[in-house]
C-alpha cells in the first residue's frame, strides 16, 4: 500500500500556562502566553505534519490549546487560500501542498515526567506524540527502570580491582514510543528528549546550591565535572534507548527515532542510538579468537556480519536529504557562534533507497530554522517567548518506487 505521511520534531521550549513559575523566577504573563501559544500555532501550520514529536512540555492541557490555536489558524488558511471544487482550477497540485489538515480527530499522548513534583519553580518537563494517523495500541512511557541499569567499568591493563560503575535508576526525561500505522505499514515511533550539556553540580549537605553555581568564585575544574556527569546521563539514556529500538528491529518493527538528542550527529551519544556502521570489509580483519596472524573472518563471515550490523542500524533523516540534494547545512541549534543539529529523525533501514526490501522511503526533508537567532538581539519578547530550536520534518513516501 501507498501513501505519503511527514513526521516531525519540535522542540517547544518551556510550554505550560500563564503565571504559572516552571523554574526558578520564571513564568509567562497571560501575554506571553498567548503570544507564544500563537507563535507554536504558526509553526504547527506550517509542518502540517501527520505525527510530531514535541518536547519541553509541561502541561497537556498547555498543548491542547496549541493544537485547538493551529486548527484555528489552518482553517482561516484554508478558507482564504483554497478554492473550493466549483473553480476551474481548484485541481491544481499546489492547493494540496496548501490545504491544511486539521486535526480535530487526531490522537494525543502526553508523557509528563516523573521527576516533576508539580512545585512552583521545580518543574520539570515532558514530551508527547500527536498523531493524525492514531496509534496501534497505547503508548508506553520509559523513565523510571524496573531493573536499575548498572554500567561496570573494568580495571585498565595492568591493574586490579574493582574499577566501580555508574548507575541509572531514571531518565532525566521520559522517552514516549507508540506504534503507528502509516501506508499500512505499523511504524514504532520513539520520541526522547535526552540530559541536555548543563553541567551538573552536586550541593553539599546544608549548602543551599552548589559551588560550582557561583560564579563570583568560577571553578573551571569542579565545572567541568559537572559537564562529565551530564554526558555520562547522556549517553546511558541513549544506551536504554537503543536497547528498546534494537527490540523492536529484532521483532521486524520499522522505526523511527525522533528528539532533542542534545548532541550532533556524530556525537558519541547519537552514535549508540543509531548503531555501528559496518566495517568495509571484515575479511580483512584479524578475528576475534586469533591464534596466528592470518587468522582473519571468512567471506562468508563478513556477510553475515555486515548483515547483523546493518539490520539494527538507523540512519539519519538529515544526512539522507543532504546526499539526495547536495545541500551542505542543515541546523536546528544556534548558541555562541556554533550552528549545529541537535534534532534528529533516525529511520530504519525499511526507508533507506538502498534497501532491497524496503517498505517506504524518504522524499524530502525540510527544517524552519529562520526564527533562530544565536541570541545576539534583545531576549524580550522574542528570544523568551520562541523556540530556540529549529524544527525538522521527514517527508515520507510509503512502498516502494515503481
Amino acid at each position: 500500500m501507498t501513501g505519503r505521511a511527514k513526521v516531525a520534531s519540535f522542540n517547544v521550549k518551556n510550554l505550560i500556562g500563564s503565571d504559572q513559575e516552571f523554574y526558578e523566577f520564571q513564568s509567562y504573563t497571560p501575554e506571553e502566553y498567548a503570544w507564544k501559544k500563537a507563535w507554536l500555532a504558526d509553526q504547527v501550520v506550517q509542518m502540517d505534519a501527520d505525527i510530531i514529536g514535541f518536547q519541553e512540555i509541561f502541561e497537556e492541557d498547555a498543548l491542547r490549546d496549541v493544537i485547538a490555536e493551529a486548527d484555528a489558524r489552518g482553517t482561516a488558511r484554508n478558507a482564504a487560500s483554497i478554492p473550493d471544487r466549483s473553480k476551474p482550477y481548484s485541481g491544481k497540485a499546489i492547493f494540496n501542498r496548501l490545504d491544511y489538515t486539521a486535526y480535530s480527530g487526531a490522537a494525543l499522548a502526553f508523557a509528563p515526567n516523573s521527576a516533576d513534583p508539580g512545585l512552583p519553580g521545580k518543574r520539570r518537563p515532558g514530551v508527547a506524540i500527536l498523531s493524525r494517523l492514531g496509534f496501534d495500541g497505547a503508548p508506553v512511557i520509559i523513565q523510571d527502570l524496573d531493573q536499575p541499569l548498572t554500567i561496570p567499568f573494568g580495571a585498565l591493563r595492568g591493574l586490579d580491582g574493582d574499577a566501580g560503575s555508574y548507575t541509572v535508576r531514571r531518565l532525566s526525561r521520559p522517552i514516549l514510543k507508540a506504534r503507528i500505522p502509516i501506508g499500512g505499514v505499523t511504524v514504532t515511533v520513539f520520541n526522547c528528549h535526552l540530559k541536555s550539556k548543563l553541567g551538573e553540580y552536586l550541593s553539599p549537605e546544608g549548602a543551599d546550591f552548589p559551588p560550582e553555581a557561583d560564579l563570583t568564585n568560577y571553578d573551571p575544574v569542579g565545572r567541568a565535572l559537572g559537564s562529565l556527569r551530564a554526558a555520562l546521563r547522556r549517553m546511558a539514556e541513549a544506551w536504554i534507548l537503543r536497547r528498546e529500538i534494537v527490540a523492536e528491529l529484532r521483532a521486524g518493527n520499522p522505526v523511527i527515532a525522533m528528539g532533542d538528542f542534545n548532541d550532533g550527529e556524530h556525537a558519541v551519544s547519537s552514535e549508540i542510538i543509531a548503531g555501528e556502521v559496518p566495517f568495509k570489509n571484515y575479511s580483512w580483519m584479524l578475528r576475534h579468537d586469533a591464534k596466528t596472524y592470518g587468522d582473519r573472518y571468512s567471506y562468508e563471515e563478513n556477510i553475515q556480519i555486515t548483515e547483523d550490523v546493518d539490520r539494527v542500524r538507523l540512519h539519519s533523516a538529515e544526512k539522507l536529504f543532504i546526499r539526495k540534494s547536495l545541500r551542505d547545512m542543515v541546523y536546528t541549534s544556534a548558541f555562541g557562534g556554533v550552528y549545529e543539529s541537535i534534532d534528529q529523525i533516525y529511520l530504519s533501514r525499511h526507508f533507506h533507497p538502498e534497501y532491497e526490501h524496503r517498505l517506504g522511503e524518504m522524499e524530502y526533508f525540510s527544517v524552519l530554522n529562520d526564527h533562530l537567532t544565536d541570541g545576539s538581539h534583545a531576549e524580550a519578547p522574542y528570544n523568551k517567548l520562541a523556540s530556540d530550536h529549529g524544527q525538522i520534518i521527514a517527508h515520507l513516501r510509503m512502498g516502494q518506487p515503481r
